[in-house]
């Protein structure tokens, strides 16, 4: 089972819709029994009319349009409804056929030329615009067209397109459930935005114009009609009430369910014991009950039944709600589902069996739980059989069944632990899950956020509540409630932070914190005066700073304000009423409002005009309540007008950030080019060997003595023949020369012989030129298409670093802080980033200059590199990929 870590609760996924062969085999599935003779017939029926069905979504999808058009027709007056559809496709030339200037009777009337066939064709069209297809309700009046609009009829045609879309999926699938689900309750909303009356009239002629697709096959247009009737039956009925959850509590939280979700979920059926019942269908309540007390068919799977208490529940002798407290009580049960288990457990597995659900709170747990101690199991059973619960939900005669997602409203607090108990069986579920959940209501509070799971993951997760975690999963809730507080960091001085200081929010925030605008010298929240009117230039700085903290950004052209940028000039309103001027507009509206849910919402536009994160989920539900009750308007005047606004910045003032949350701070810390090179790094302790001690120079040494030790075993291929060096470019050999040998050291190589040189033609001109002097030819060498081809697509970082030294400073990497530093660079800001690096380079000033080739230089030094820069040098670049320099030492395996 996929779940989250937010407040514990398993990812609510309800399926929309319902197959044949779903909807049976889960019957069946539910039952613990094999399909009977009934449900696999209907199974085949389905399956032999899969080609029919199939071929009746694809004749109603070719042409949907047309059948769209002909009740739109309909339905609208003083226009041509058609133009307000969706272009036609390309590969049907007769529907490009028709003009905008034709009216709507002769695109009709075309449409059914084109399927009947000549004079019918046209007949039919004609009968469809002047007959009713149905019983025409009494308050249909045609809708004008022009008085509607062409935003209206554009969602109007969509609409009518969407019920044509989901009577196709429930022709394939066999089942109207889809219907049902997505149709019923539309009635109310669809009033308010169009007509019901003219809906109906709509779905009517759909329905006359899809049957006659169908004319010539009787069975086809008889499915076709049996799915737009329950369309329409499923229209005409008003919108059902939410599910409630029959349980008094004085906690009601998420106690209601959309009668949507209701119909959309797994339908489990319900066994209820009369007297009227054959011996078959007592057998199967019968049955139902075992599988819900026992989890499982006992008498099919295990050969076992508790015979005389079956014998008393069929002759009614006794009910069903005492056939549950016997077979409860009875060895069977008590060896099964008791003696294995602690209390907590059994306790647990009792609530799920009797009451078909988990414990709700710690004091039920502990209510029960003093129970169960004291008297035991028979107490126990008692207890939540007598129950005041128990009697609403089933009666004396119903079959306990579990009440999970979709059944009824659930509690959310519970929902990861109650899908939990539901899906394992006890049998491979020994630990007493609720209880060890709530005794870590207790512990200290973790440091995560109060909506969402981990620390702060992302910024921009503000509120989720169903957040797709897959990675360590957790089903326990974050005991965080209404009361509890985040912890934010102050962008500022330490002290001056919600905590420590409260009454400090209109402190400025010095050079620590961001930088403030506004409209005079003052410190921010000092002056509630009027707006200052300053110098052009001040105040444009101004209005920008606005933008950038309401809308996160510069506003693009076109998108300003003017009118209020004018009056803020003025001096007729102050800046902060151009924030709320700036809040209420269309582009904020729909970037921090229309595409987000309330609480992402909340939390969005709280840092844009407050300048930080809400405190908790008491703040938040305050504005929650503010939103749902008099909408975003109403939320962004709540804001302005806060005592916190006129303290922290005053009539003068624009938001600034203030406070951030710590996953936010450590987020900033992580960008590319914020690491410092000494983070992440292994601190190692350097000893000095031993045989360097004994190998010091104690005694002085003159320079001819230094001078022999040095040349010690060097042969003459270390001296470096010549060095390039272009002093002018008056020199044509000259420059000829140094061109070649920055060829020769770059891609070692001489490029004379290739095509590929033409390339570097504009380079060699501007060298020639005087424009770019060798330091910048060298650079433009490592940073043309044919370098970035060669040495750095086909390798890893470490060897392009390598490459790279060896090219551009004549050596080998000196050490791992010299390849963390460049492979930082390389990692963060991209190959020419890097060589621009190692080319501007301190080292490189310094041996190279403006006008040396760089050069092989370390074969002339006894370097410390030395080894790794012969070995670097004395093999080709594509001989084989072996790192030099290794970023970590090579294992030996123990062999």
């Amino acid at each position: 089972m996929t779940v989250t870590a937010s407040g514990g609760s398993s990812l609510a996924r309800p399926q929309l819709y319902q197959t044949v062969a779903v909807s049976t085999i889960l019957q069946a599935e539910q039952q613990d029994r094999f399909p009977e003779r009934g449900e696999l017939n209907e199974l085949t029926a389905y399956y032999k009319s899969g080609a029919k069905r199939l071929e009746i979504a694809q004749v109603i999808t070719n042409n949907s349009d047309l059948i769209v058009s002909r009740a739109a027709n309909r339905i609208f007056t003083g226009g041509s409804p058609l133009s307000y559809l969706e272009k036609p496709p390309e590969d049907e030339p007769e529907m490009a056929l028709v003009g905008a200037a034709t009216t709507a009777l002769d695109k009709v009337a075309y449409v059914e030329t084109k399927n009947s066939g000549g004079n019918n064709g046209i007949l039919n069209a004609l009968r469809g615009l002047f007959t009713s297809t149905g019983p025409i309700p009494p308050g249909f009046r045609p809708i004008s067209v022009s008085r509607y609009g062409p935003s209206n009829m554009q969602k109007s045609l969509r609409d009518m397109s969407w019920f044509l879309r989901y009577i196709t999926y429930a022709i394939v699938a066999g089942d109207p459930n889809i219907l049902v689900v997505n149709v019923r309750g539309l009635r109310e909303i669809i009033e308010n935005a169009c007509s019901t009356d003219a809906t109906i009239v709509a779905l009517q002629e759909m329905r006359a114009a899809a049957g006659d697709y169908f004319s010539r096959d009787e069975e086809a247009k008889g499915i076709v009609i049996q799915y737009f009737d329950i369309v329409l039956s499923e229209f005409k009925a008003p919108t059902p009430s939410a599910k409630l959850r029959q349980r008094p509590s004085d906690d009601a939280q998420g106690l209601e369910l959309p009668q949507s979700y209701f119909n959309a979920s797994e339908r489990r059926q319900k066994f209820v014991m009369k007297t009227g019942l054959s011996e078959l269908e007592k057998q199967a309540v019968i049955k139902a009950a075992y599988r819900q007390i026992f989890e499982r068919d006992i008498t099919r799977a295990y050969s076992q039944s508790i015979s005389y208490l079956e014998s008393q529940v069929r002759n009614g002798d006794i009910s069903m709600k005492e056939f549950v407290r016997r077979i409860c009580k009875s060895p069977l049960y008590r060896k099964q589902f008791f003696e294995p288990f602690i209390n907590s457990r059994a306790l647990e597995l009792a609530f799920r069996h009797i009451l078909g659900r988990g414990p709700s709170s710690r004091e039920e747990v502990q209510d029960y739980f003093s129970i169960v101690s004291n008297g035991g199991l028979a107490a126990l059973v008692d207890a939540l059989v007598d129950s005041q619960e128990y009697a609403d939900y089933f009666g004396e005669e119903t079959v306990p069944y579990l009440r999970g997602l979709g059944q009824e409203a659930q509690e959310c607090r519970n929902w990861g632990m109650q899908q939990d108990l539901f899906n394992y069986s006890a049998p491979f579920r020994k630990i007493p899950q609720f209880i060890t959940t709530f005794a870590r209501y207790s512990n200290p509070l973790p440091d995560q956020h109060v909506y969402g799971s981990g620390n702060d993951p992302l910024e921009i997760q503000f509120g989720a509540i169903f957040p797709k975690e897959t990675r360590n999963p957790s089903t326990t809730p974050a005991p965080f409630n209404k009361d509890t507080k985040r912890l934010l960091i102050h962008r500022g001085p330490a002290t001056n932070n919600q905590n420590s200081n409260p009454k400090a929010r209109g402190e400025f925030p010095g050079s620590l914190g961001p930088k403030v605008f506004r409209l005079n010298n003052e410190l921010p929240g000092a002056s509630n005066g009027t707006g200052v009117k300053f110098s052009e230039a001040s105040t444009q700085a101004l209005i920008r700073a606005c933008y950038r903290q309401v809308f996160g950004r510069d506003v693009y052209q076109g998108q300003e304000l003017s009118a209020a940028e004018t009056r803020l000039e003025n001096g007729e309103i102050t800046v902060r009423e151009f924030i709320r001027i700036l809040a209420k507009s269309d582009n904020f509206r729909n970037l921090y409002w229309t595409s987000l849910y309330v609480v992402k919402a909340v939390e969005y536009i709280h840092r844009r005009l407050l300048g930080r994160p809400t405190y908790g989920r008491q703040e938040m539900n305050k504005y929650f309540d503010l939103c749902s009750k008099k909408g975003f308007y109403a939320l962004v005047d709540a804001f302005i007008d806060s005592p916190e606004y006129s303290q922290a910045f005053g009539e003068d003032t624009v938001p600034y950030e203030r406070y951030l949350t710590p996953g936010g701070l450590q987020l900033r810390k992580a960008r590319p080019g914020s690491i410092s090179e000494d983070i992440g790094a292994k601190v190692e302790k350097k000893d000095t060997p031993r045989f360097v001690e004994l190998g010091a120079v104690t005694d002085q040494r003159s320079d001819n003595d230094l001078q022999q030790r040095i040349k010690q075993g060097v042969t003459i291929q270390r001296q470096q023949s010549k060095v390039f060096k272009l002093t002018d470019t008056i020199n044509k050999i000259a420059l000829k020369n140094a061109i070649a040998a920055a060829y020769r050291q770059v891609f070692e190589r001489d490029l004379d012989p290739y095509i590929i040189q033409t390339q570097f033609t504009s380079l060699e001109s501007r060298l020639g030129n005087g424009e770019i002097n060798v330091k910048e030819f060298i650079e433009g060498l490592g940073c043309s298409d044919l370098y970035i081809k060669e040495f750095y697509t086909p390798y890893p970082n470490t060897k392009v670093i390598e490459q790279g030294t060896k090219h551009f400073l004549g050596r080998a990497p000196m050490n791992q802080r010299e390849i963390q530093k460049y492979n930082q660079i390389l990692a963060g800001q991209g190959i020419r980033a890097f060589i621009g690096a190692m080319v501007n380079s301190m080292e490189y000033s310094q041996v190279f200059g403006e006008d040396t080739v760089p050069y092989r230089r370390f074969p002339t030094l006894p370097a410390a590199n030395f080894p790794n820069t012969e070995k670097l040098y004395n093999k080709l670049t594509k001989q084989n990929n072996e790192v030099v320099i290794p970023s970590f030492e090579p294992t030996k395996l123990n062999i």
